[in-house]
């Protein structure tokens, strides 16, 4: 996560915070009447849960701007961010807790693009890497962040005398695939980039379920999904082993908060209003009831190698819209993917403030849901699936 705070200055500086991709930003000038022609980067970076693994580590060496979208890595006018290099465990980066990468002064102007250059893997040491749940260590591959970055197009407006800390959120649950029997694993990152808003969302689910809250409970916090529209998650987290959770930075607006944890419906509050400059409460600790697992998967034909695509499971409420309910990414060498959803009915409460949350089963949506497939700039849509426990007929998808 890249975090970026609005600050005048004693003298010109300007502050960035980790990897951007797809969002523009905009920082206004803050009066002061200053004739400096500089500001100041500085870079954090934050993570999303990591679905099936222990760790997911990646030591970034370089971090560097640029004030055209197209520049090559080889053009002039890159300005470098001073960083130390450092192995990094994104599943340590959960709840509202950053991990500062440098800051460098900048000249005022428009940077629309940004390059993250991560270290290569050699010898026993692996600089990039991922545990398996209950698994033992294996490399990360990252080849194009390794030669030439990871590019992701911004748009950040850095006025004089200005400090701009931008919270960057580096879904390690979406960026890291399977590939085939070989034992590999691909980083394919799927970042956001956000200010750093004071605003969010906070509460507690119950600290027993599953057990392990913080292996297998997720809280998404989303846009809700329309006939035209699919949900988009803004935030996601785990819950400490207290089941307490902080989804921070979010931007000011009304969200659905989802619950997803294994052997239980799913739970969601509609209509969570986040105020600015506040960090809104949701009160009670949710507890979805239990309910058992149907598998739902099938194969993505693209026609080309590696199979790239990223698939959503998604749930449409009788109120409070589409939700997203779980992501797999389609393995890039046999093109299969796999979900296990729900069959029980979810439990959805509307938001009231302080008040306590009522839930009640939509037993209309049970076991329903539709897959989203997206490859390269296209998404396709199964019908309306009935999902159970017995064998589920599987969903392909070819692309183009």
């Amino acid at each position: 996560m890249f975090r970026i705070i609005h600050r005048t200055l004693q003298r010109p500086r300007i502050v960035l915070a980790a990897v951007a991709s797809g969002l523009a930003l905009t920082i206004a000038a803050c009066g002061g009447g200053s004739t400096s022609t500089n500001g100041t980067l500085q870079l954090s970076l934050t993570d999303a849960p990591g679905c099936g693994y222990d760790a997911v580590n990646v030591t970034i060496t370089d971090i560097s701007v640029h004030q055209s979208s197209t520049a090559a890595a080889t053009d002039a006018g890159w300005v470098h961010v001073p960083i130390t290099a450092q192995k990094i465990n994104l599943l340590n980066l959960q709840n509202g807790v950053l991990a500062t990468l440098g800051q460098t002064p900048l000249p005022a102007g428009n940077y629309t693009q940004m390059r993250l250059l991560l270290a290569s893997n050699s010898g026993m040491t692996l600089a990039n890497s991922v545990v398996p749940t209950g698994g033992s260590e294996v490399a990360l591959k990252t080849p194009s962040g390794q030669q030439t970055g990871l590019k992701m197009n911004v748009d950040i407006k850095i006025a004089p005398d200005q400090m701009a800390d931008f919270v960057v959120d580096f879904n390690a649950c979406k960026s890291v695939v399977s590939a085939g029997a070989s034992g590999m694993y691909l980083l394919k990152p799927v970042v956001s980039v956000t200010p750093n808003f004071i605003s969010g969302v906070r509460g507690m689910v119950d600290a027993s379920i599953d057990g392990d809250t913080g292996a297998n409970t997720q809280i998404m916090l989303e846009q809700p999904g329309t006939s035209t529209q699919p949900p988009m998650v803004i935030k996601a987290t785990t819950p400490d082993a207290s089941g307490r959770y902080l989804l921070q930075p979010v931007a000011p607006g009304t969200y659905n908060l989802v619950v997803t944890s294994n052997g239980h419906a799913t739970a969601v509050v509609t209509g969570v209003v986040v105020q600015s400059q506040l960090v809104t409460t949701v009160p009670g600790a949710i507890n979805p009831p239990m309910s058992a697992g149907g598998v739902q998967g099938g194969t993505v034909t693209t026609g080309v190698a590696p199979v790239d695509a990223a698939l959503v499971a998604q749930q449409t409420l009788t109120a409070g819209g589409t939700i997203e309910v779980a992501f797999a990414a389609a393995d890039t060498v046999l093109g299969t993917y796999s979900f296990t959803l729900p069959i029980g009915a979810p439990v959805a409460a509307p938001y009231a403030g302080a008040g306590m949350l009522m839930f009640t089963a939509d037993s209309g949506a049970a076991g329903k849901y539709t897959i989203a497939a997206t490859s390269g700039l296209t998404t396709k849509y199964s019908g309306l699936l009935t999902v159970t426990t017995g064998a589920n007929a599987p969903v392909d998808f070819t692309f183009p």
